[in-house]
């Protein structure tokens, strides 16, 4: 799972330009307000990432809710839903 985290880490910096730390990036860290503070284009910008990374969708707002709580969730869902 740590390696999900690491590389989301490395999107977030790198397609998002966050400046984050190694290790800055925890399971309960959040995506919007006292969080990241995402805003919805970067949103958009991380699913597109995830999708081309591992190959998984959020093609729902209904879903997006429940996987974009934290790191931690999103990790989970990828680590559920990549394909082999």
């Amino acid at each position: 799972m740590s390696d999900i985290i690491a590389a989301l880490s490395e999107i977030m910096t790198d397609t998002l330009d966050l400046e984050i730390a190694p290790g800055e990036l925890t399971r309960e860290t959040t995506f919007f307000h006292d969080g990241l503070g995402l805003d919805s284009i970067d949103l958009l910008e991380l699913v597109v990432a995830i999708e081309e990374r591992w190959n998984v969708r959020v093609d729902n707002k209904e879903l997006g809710e429940k996987v974009f709580v934290s790191v931690g969730t999103l990790a989970d869902y990828i680590a559920e839903h990549r394909p082999g």
